[in-house]
């Protein structure tokens, strides 16, 4: 019996059509959460709602689309100071004695602020661009710029500093080998090397299969310092430096010892079985002035021929932070918004830290601009970015590119349950259960990163070609591109767009 002093009422409801129903049992077999189980005696499947997590995994394997998953409506009484959100979260903290962790980005009511701004289109003064019948130049260059170069006898004389290369203003995001599968980085390598751009190793270090694409990687020293050594930083075309994750600012890392396997293990040299758990520090950093020669540590252990990336979270003095960040060396700044995924975090930080990636961007690209330094830098914008529009909108408000993390995983299956955490993935992506792995094939998931960033470029240039433009760099920065729509002076103010009219 269960206990109802403890009981919450489940998220979801499982529909079963009986007439439709013919007890292959394939959803029994699809189901890693157990909340489909088959009744031998009764010769009857049932299902257990409150395991049920919404991933429709049973759903899309019925053969006879005998199963709907609905979202139940709330069967507290309607209050609006409490409402179900507080109601549940009271009565789990006071049942388990424990902070409920979180995977995904926050699914609060916050405002989107890409979906209030609207792009301006040519019309006769500077009149569009078919990309059809016209070149669009989308290639972009990461790195530490100069203001001026010094030619003598025809030569370059300056020295450039190492940039990155990418096809398309479009990264994938830092998402580590433990938080996903072997299957899935395979994917997202091989996804990057036929693209032209780069994926991020994430903190987790790199397993060894995947140093073939070196010419691809971005690979990350975090807190942890998981699997960080010569070998590690040689095969990398950058090093990013993650000081914050916009999912949970000023939190570390943790990935559970359930999913740390002993290929993870031997990757992250850590024990098997045991848990990663990155501090919120890095315990040599603690100023600006730290920050500095952790980057030039990386510099001069890579010869000076990889740019340094840092990624801080978006938290409410982030252009100040930027300001110090750019100054204390760092080629490239990757803000990470509080939209962002992630594959645990605790959910008060989660819900409640942070800043959206479109203000934070506005912010820290208008102060770098204020102090002669946004010609010198680059940024990459993340947390956040769920389409070609938002990536043309971020570029607008001054970004050079921009990761995808959570598009990521979408375009490969995942369908946003928010249990990465638990490792029980249905579609095999943030799990490293064998038998759940399986269900990623790399060839089928690479072709469909492939698309999908093939698609947004397409679209990108259709867009550019709109608004009669024909190179993103033409693109950067320019505010005078986007307009506003239901948002107060204020948030125009800062993110220094136009009214819709305007």
């Amino acid at each position: 019996m269960k206990d109802v002093k403890t009981y919450t009422p489940p998220d979801f409801h499982v529909i079963r059509d009986p007439d439709r129903c013919i007890k292959c049992k394939a959803c029994v077999d699809q189901c890693s959460f157990d909340a489909t189980f088959y009744d031998y005696e009764e010769d009857k499947i049932w299902n257990w709602d409150s395991k049920c997590v919404g991933c429709n995994r049973c759903a899309a394997f019925c053969p006879t689309e005998a199963i709907t998953i609905e979202n139940r409506s709330t069967p507290y009484r309607i209050n609006e100071s409490w409402g179900q959100w507080n109601l549940v979260g009271v009565k789990k903290r006071a049942a388990f004695g424990g902070a409920p962790v979180v995977s995904m980005g926050s699914d609060k009511p916050y405002i989107v602020y890409w979906d209030h701004m609207l792009i301006n289109a040519s019309q006769v003064t500077n009149p569009s661009i078919d990309p059809l019948r016209e070149p669009m130049e989308l290639k972009t260059f990461l790195g530490k710029k100069v203001d001026h170069l010094d030619i003598e006898n025809g030569k370059l004389k300056t020295v450039l500093s190492p940039q990155l290369e990418i096809e398309l203003p479009i990264m994938f995001a830092a998402m580590s080998y433990g938080a996903l599968n072997y299957n899935v980085i395979e994917a997202i390598g091989r996804a990057a090397v036929e693209l032209g751009t780069y994926f991020n190793s994430g903190e987790g270090g790199l397993h060894k299969d995947h140093y073939k694409f070196k010419g691809n990687i971005i690979v990350q020293v975090a807190s942890g310092r998981f699997g960080v050594y010569k070998e590690y930083l040689d095969v990398a075309s950058a090093i990013e430096i993650k000081i914050g994750q916009g999912a949970k600012p000023g939190i570390g890392g943790h990935l559970p010892g359930e999913k740390v396997t002993a290929s993870i293990a031997q990757t992250r040299m850590i024990p098997k079985g045991t848990d990663a758990l990155s501090p919120a520090p890095h315990h040599d950093i603690y100023s600006i002035e730290d920050l500095r020669q952790l980057i030039y540590a990386l510099k001069e252990a890579t010869e000076y021929k990889k740019p340094v990336f840092v990624k801080i979270a978006c938290v409410h003095n982030i252009a100040a932070i930027a300001s110090g960040v750019a100054q204390a060396g760092a080629d490239v700044i990757v803000l990470d918004g509080f939209k962002g995924g992630t594959g645990a975090s605790p959910q008060v930080i989660r819900d409640n830290v942070g800043l959206p990636i479109e203000l934070a961007l506005a912010s820290v690209d208008d102060r770098l601009r204020q102090e002669g330094l946004r010609g010198k830098i680059s940024l990459v914008a993340s947390g956040g970015i769920r389409n070609s529009m938002d990536v043309i909108k971020a570029i607008a408000l001054g970004a050079d590119a921009v990761y995808i993390g959570t598009a990521t995983l979408i375009a490969i299956g995942c369908t946003m349950c928010q249990q990465c955490h638990t490792g029980k993935c249905a579609w095999g992506i943030a799990t490293q259960d064998p038998f759940l792995s399986k269900r990623q094939n790399p060839n089928i998931a690479t072709q469909r990163l492939v698309n999908l960033v093939n698609v947004w470029g397409l679209e990108i240039k259709e867009t550019l070609g709109a608004m009669g433009i024909n190179s993103i760099e033409s693109l950067k920065g320019n505010r005078l591109a986007l307009r506003g729509f239901n948002l107060s002076e204020k948030e125009m103010e800062i993110l220094g767009i136009l009214h819709a009219g305007e």
